[in-house]
């Protein structure tokens, strides 16, 4: 190695023990003022959504978006100026910190009615805005990217898919090496288990076909739009079990009952048992091969489709339809927050129609939260005895 070659590296080395350093000062002047680190910030951000399912008292999330600042050679001043500013104009009992490190800064203001959100979101957007106005020059401030997230979210029918919001959810939505692993496993099981079921069932889907056109007018396939991860709609498939042109006013009475816990769900399923079924009970919108498909589980089987094009998995929550949806508590949300939907899962191997909503919820929760490969496999397996013994099914 030359002179020049070693000055060279003598001189890099310099500047990213500077950059190394200069990071740590700021870091620790940051939590000097009141700063958490993005870790702990993050995981105060989880436990408030757990206190707001607790005391429905929303908070307002708050983001400052510094990214094309760092890249700027008065960053550490801007950093400090506007962290300032922010400690300045904001309560002690206000959680502030990195959103995301050295990228984002994020401040939760807690304790805020939800007749009082759009007055707060006014007065702390301004205040901080006159004082970042008076502590930055026109350039820096234009860099800046501030947005306002509201928790619980209005859910809109209508605009289902604008209506949750994943920079609330950080801790579920941050892609790690362990969840990457976790997700291109679940993908390839869902793949080869959908082109198997689509092979092994075909047979079915060609006698099902038939018989849905010989008894009743209408369509083979039953298309409805349900609700997926963090809102999202997709295009969901069944075998048609109903008449065409029906009335859904009947599902949407008796979902409202059930979601809310009123005991009129509660059904006994005939003299054999005293098990209560919570599903609508001789249904008039369903045909007579309806009943077998729905009593069967058949009608599911199109759902192989689904899963074939990345909408559902073979293994999750069943995905509700929007105005079901619209219907959950907050705490309820949690079940379409994590994975994908799926075909089977804990709640229809373990009690089906025969468990209550609030305890199919906690069901699709336990599921998510303790997710592992080989409980996948168990519940496949388990599937199609319960599909065979008809358990909870109408």
């Amino acid at each position: 190695m030359n002179i020049a070659n070693i000055t060279n590296f003598i001189v890099q080395t310099d500047q990213t023990e500077n950059i190394f350093s200069n990071s740590m000062d700021q870091d620790r002047r940051l939590k000097n003022m009141g700063f958490n680190m993005e870790k702990i910030f993050v995981e105060m951000l989880s436990r408030e959504r757990n206190r707001s399912q607790r005391t429905n008292t929303p908070f307002i999330l708050m983001l400052v978006g510094i990214n094309k600042i760092m890249q700027l050679r008065s960053a550490r001043a801007n950093v400090n100026a506007i962290a300032s500013v922010i400690k300045n104009n904001t309560r002690e009992t206000d959680i502030r910190g990195w959103y995301r490190d050295n990228s984002t800064l994020g401040i939760i203001f807690i304790d805020i009615e939800e007749k009082d959100i759009p007055f707060a979101k006014e007065v702390i957007a301004g205040k901080i805005e006159e004082k970042l106005k008076a502590n930055l020059d026109l350039e820096t401030l234009e860099m800046l990217e501030i947005s306002f997230h509201v928790f619980p979210e209005k859910y809109d029918v209508e605009k289902p898919d604008d209506s949750l919001e994943p920079v609330l959810y950080p801790d579920l939505t941050k892609t790690t090496a362990l969840k990457m692993t976790g997700s291109l496993l679940k993908r390839s099981v869902d793949i080869f288990g959908s082109i198997v079921g689509l092979i092994l069932f075909s047979p079915f889907f060609f006698v099902i076909s038939i018989l849905i056109k010989a008894t009743s007018e209408g369509p083979v396939f039953f298309r409805q739009q349900r609700v997926g991860p963090f809102g999202k709609t997709f295009t969901f498939l069944k075998f048609r079990s109903m008449y065409v042109n029906n009335n859904d006013e009947i599902h949407r009475e008796y979902v409202t009952k059930l979601i809310e816990g009123n005991k009129e769900c509660e059904q006994k399923r005939d003299a054999k048992t005293d098990a209560p079924v919570f599903k609508i009970k001789n249904d008039p919108r369903v045909t007579p091969v309806g009943r077998f498909l729905r009593k069967t589980s058949f009608d599911e089987l199109p759902q192989f489709i689904n899963v074939l094009k990345g909408d559902m998995s073979l293994v999750g929550p069943r995905p509700p339809i929007p105005y079901e949806f619209e219907k959950y508590d907050i705490w309820h949300r949690e079940r379409l927050l994590r994975m994908k939907p799926g075909i089977t899962g804990l709640w229809q191997v373990m009690g089906r129609s025969s468990t209550n909503f609030d305890d199919m919820v906690r069901l699709d929760v336990n599921y998510l939260r303790n997710w592992s490969f080989w409980g996948d496999i168990k519940i496949i397996f388990m599937t199609p005895l319960v599909m065979v013994k008809g358990k909870g099914a109408y």
